[in-house]
């Protein structure tokens, strides 16, 4: 089999077009809002969020609305949830967080038992994104575009709340709306992702693309770019995989993924190593000796003139 006839073979089927263009869109959105999930310190958030959706997407399935308006529903109730526990008690942002978030899974996984369905569990808990009909890509291509869109427009400011929110209110933003659109687009990017990979596995999708591109430079221009490019190319490389080894298609992504991670690094800590290995050592100041001092002040005392004898303190 040549090059050709192996990367053009899977897209002959329809079935693999759709999964192929519904993963890179969901990719790349996912890669775009980790750079600033990571850089934020979120990642702990884009697991509650990509979880607690599970019920808003189960209860708009029941009653004929769109999933992306119930995983924004539930998305902000499990963000206020958190936020209420936390303030009103004695547990930890964390703790809070792995409360709330196991609580409304747990909730979503009872809805999808006692709802009579032709959805199998398994494809929405660890999605099957070879079973995407045209309805299910446009979706996703239309969710897709207003959180890419939303993202590029706001991107300045998103970035001052990142990095200081402080000055981002000392300017006349406000961080807490800032925040809020940015979990807004969490739940509407986890609904993209659901397709692809199911609700388990979101967040790898949500965090391996930021962090991999956070290894691999300091600047977060850079890291906008680098992060979609990754998440792409492990996309395809998850998609040819599975099809290849006849293997699950979201799990081979999310190894794709994790194997840039690991590829990354590697290659920093190598990067690191050699750098400390050629910087130049510190020498240790100079310090006198008694034998030292004796001698120095003879050649100063015999430069000048001056009787004193050498050898022998006084």
């Amino acid at each position: 089999m040549t090059v050709v006839e192996f990367l053009v073979e899977p897209l002959q089927l329809e079935f693999m077009v759709r999964a192929t263009v519904t993963t890179l869109i969901a990719s790349t959105v996912c890669a775009t809002l980790s750079c600033w999930l990571v850089l934020i310190g979120w990642s702990l958030m884009g697991d509650a969020v990509s979880h607690a959706v599970l019920p808003g997407v189960v209860l708009a399935h029941i009653v004929g609305a769109p999933f992306a308006l119930g995983a924004i529903i539930f998305g902000f109730v499990a963000v206020g949830l958190i936020g209420v526990v936390r303030d009103t008690s004695r547990t930890k942002e964390d703790a809070a967080i792995g409360v709330v978030f196991t609580t409304l899974f747990a909730l979503g996984l009872v809805l999808i038992s006692v709802t009579p369905s032709q959805v199998d569990l398994n494809h929405i808990i660890f999605g099957n994104v070879l079973g995407v009909s045209r309805a299910d890509l446009i979706q996703v291509a239309v969710l897709g575009t207003v959180v890419m869109a939303v993202l590029v427009y706001k991107r300045r400011d998103f970035t001052l709340y990142a990095f200081d929110p402080h000055h981002a209110h000392a300017i006349g933003l406000n961080p807490r709306l800032l925040g809020a659109a940015l979990l807004g687009l969490l739940a509407l990017t986890a609904v993209v992702a659901l397709q692809a990979v199911g609700v388990v596995l979101v967040v790898a999708l949500l965090i391996t693309p930021g962090a991999t591109a956070y290894l691999i430079t300091e600047r977060f221009s850079r890291m906008l770019l680098i992060a979609p490019t990754i998440a792409a190319v492990c996309a395809l490389t998850g998609l040819y995989a599975s099809y290849y080894l006849d293997t699950a298609s979201g799990p081979m992504v999310v190894l794709a993924n994790g194997t840039a991670f690991a590829l990354a690094y590697l290659a920093r800590l190598g990067r690191e190593q050699r750098t400390r290995h050629h910087r130049p050592g510190v020498r240790a100041p100079w310090t006198e000796t008694p034998a030292a001092e004796d001698a120095s002040d003879c050649r100063r005392s015999r430069r000048a003139g001056l009787p004193r004898r050498c050898g022998r303190r006084p």
